[in-house]
């Protein structure tokens, strides 16, 4: 076997991230060597963000997770996962993908459609007055 090319410095952990998604570890390891090893209080790194949901998708989230007994923020980090793998196997384009995300019959919300505005949110109208 070559000898491994050697590892840059990473400035944080999203280059090194991006690093490996273009790189072939082979390159840079020599894996005949690698030992198999255990971390038991490895806790996997994670964001926290927000998220808008229709309430009706949200309420239907919250029966189905009390239905397992699981919270729900739990539940939807699972459905995520699974469709987010789901897609990444199944290859699909990213043209296939925004299709899907603008199909106007989505079971919750809009689908990618443009907002209505009620007429709760408009400015009153200028002229006569009644």
């Amino acid at each position: 076997m070559k000898r491994p090319k050697s590892l840059p410095r990473f400035r944080d952990e999203d280059a090194e991230r991006e690093f490996w998604a273009r790189e072939e570890s082979a390159d840079y390891l020599d894996w005949s060597r690698a030992k198999r090893v255990v971390f038991p209080n490895l806790q996997p790194s994670t964001r926290t963000i927000s998220l808008r949901l229709p309430e009706s998708l949200l309420a239907d989230l919250k029966v189905l997770a009390n239905r397992i007994d699981t919270p729900y923020q739990s539940l939807m980090k699972v459905y995520l996962a699974e469709r987010v793998m789901r897609e990444l196997r199944e290859g699909r384009t990213p043209e296939d993908l925004a299709a899907q995300v603008r199909e106007p019959a989505a079971p919750y919300g809009r689908g990618g459609q443009p907002r209505k505005r009620s007429s709760a949110g408009r400015r009153p109208r200028r002229g006569k007055k009644t």
